[in-house]
């Protein structure tokens, strides 16, 4: 699943929302016997594999629940939009519903609003918790330590390399770099040559979004040292070493021509062109990206691309010099959170135990071609060989690290693509950009931070 970037909407569009919104839900009323669940809806008609999971587990859940009833809710929506119709929903026990879908890039802005009801006392009874890998846990913990949703699944992220590129490049077919170095030397060796071919592509800038932060930055930043956040001093970190060596690995993508054209890489539809032509087309040879891809190349899709796991490699990212564990992974996702004015927030949880069952969490897994956050379901041989390459992206899931997605982490992300966007330009050296990053950081986390 993409990372979905932030988006503040003007007043008059956020009021519009409200009120649809309120209609959409039509208020969660007082009838004890049904659950309401609120989810986001494809805007592709076409597309309707969450529709259609909800209703097997709706009719799971009433015919377990004699008497029960499920009222499903959808917010067909893009993802700026479905973020405000959300919030609008949960500021009122009339129009709150008592399950919601939350992306775990934005549950924290909804926890520090007191939009959401802690499940603490409902996972300590549950013992399928234990079944979740702990990095998945953390996803939806907030600062107060509380944790307020369960995941449904998640991403990781690692290298996607061209066999081809590589055989003409001379490189390994089963090709892992120890190092960044070793990556850099791979695309300088595509650039020498396959000089036709785009040697790597590293995100960055803008209008990438949170792209450029998480496919890019963190998941350099990640693999030194350095981190973005200090959980034991609950600061965000200023002037680290591993931040500015982040932005040199950018800028040697960049400066030495190893990446996209700087317009191509900064084109707002950098993600399109890399799933739908570059990748496809065997005009790029590396690529730091996420374990979704596979979605844009299924029949479907507009960019069918069957051959694509005999065409394409994988290899895990790299720490910076090889140090433990010497993989780094960045991971995102989904989960279902209870409104602090659900009316029926018991009935809500039962609905999430049934939808996470085993077998209905891993029957999910696979058809939205997601990572498993559950230790049972990644060892199931059958979830294992649903898709090529998932079981290497679940692997994943054990050194994988989660945003600090506290409500100063958008704001933090933006002051990330603005330093990377800096170096990418040539237009900012390294240690200007680093230091006007430290700068954003102080105003945008109200001077919250910690120097190195």
């Amino acid at each position: 699943m993409p990372v979905r970037p932030t988006a503040v909407l003007p007043s008059l569009l956020a009021t519009a929302l409200a009120a649809s919104a309120l209609t959409a839900c039509g208020g969660s009323g007082s009838d004890p016997d049904t659950v309401k669940v609120s989810f986001k809806q494809s805007t592709d008609n076409s597309i309707h594999v969450m529709d259609d999971y909800l209703a097997d587990i709706k009719k799971q859940f009433e015919k377990a629940n004699p008497g029960k009833k499920v009222e499903l809710v959808p917010i067909k929506a893009p993802d700026s939009e479905y973020y405000t119709k959300l919030q609008q929903m949960l500021r009122s026990a009339k129009t709150a519903p008592d399950l919601v879908y939350e992306d775990t890039f934005l549950i924290n802005s909804d926890i520090t609003s007191g939009y959401l009801k802690p499940l603490d006392a409902y996972l300590a009874k549950w013992p399928d918790w234990n079944r979740f890998i702990d990095t998945a846990k953390a996803a939806a913990k907030a600062e107060d330590g509380k944790t307020y949703g369960v995941p449904d699944g998640t991403d990781t992220r690692g290298l996607w390399y061209d066999k081809g590129v590589f055989a003409k490049a001379g490189l390994s077919a089963d090709w892992q770099p120890k190092t960044w170095d070793e990556v850099l030397d791979a695309a300088r060796t595509i650039k020498r040559r396959v000089p036709d071919v785009t040697p790597l592509n590293v995100y960055t800038g803008k209008p990438a979004g949170e792209a450029a932060a998480m496919q890019g930055f963190e998941m350099l930043l990640y693999g030194t040292e350095d981190r973005l956040y200090d959980d034991s001093a609950k600061k965000w970190i200023a002037g680290s070493q591993g931040f500015a060596d982040a932005l040199s690995f950018v800028e040697t993508v960049y400066r030495e021509k190893l990446g996209p054209d700087v317009s191509t890489a900064l084109d707002p539809n950098i993600q399109t062109i890399v799933r739908g032509d570059l990748l496809p087309k065997g005009k790029l040879g590396i690529n730091l990206d996420g374990s979704w891809l596979p979605q844009d190349w299924l029949p479907g899709s507009g960019h069918e691309w069957p051959e694509w796991a005999d065409k394409l490699g994988l290899a895990y990212m790299p720490t910076q010099h090889g140090q433990a564990p010497g993989k780094v992974s960045m991971s995102g996702g989904w989960t279902w959170a209870v409104p602090a004015k659900a009316a029926n927030p018991d009935l809500a949880f039962d609905f999430i135990r049934t939808m996470q069952t085993k077998a209905n969490a891993q029957k999910w897994y696979v058809a939205n071609s997601g990572i498993s956050v559950r230790e049972d379901v990644a060892e199931d041989p059958a979830y294992a060989k649903a898709q090529p390459g998932i079981k290497f992206f679940t692997d994943l899931v054990a050194s994988t690290h989660y945003r600090p997605a506290y409500p100063a982490y958008p704001k933090v992300s933006t002051a990330i693509q603005e330093a990377m966007e800096g170096v990418t330009t040539g237009d900012t050296s390294v240690e200007e950009a680093a230091r006007n990053y430290d700068d954003s950081l102080k105003e945008a986390t109200d001077d919250q931070v910690i120097e190195k």
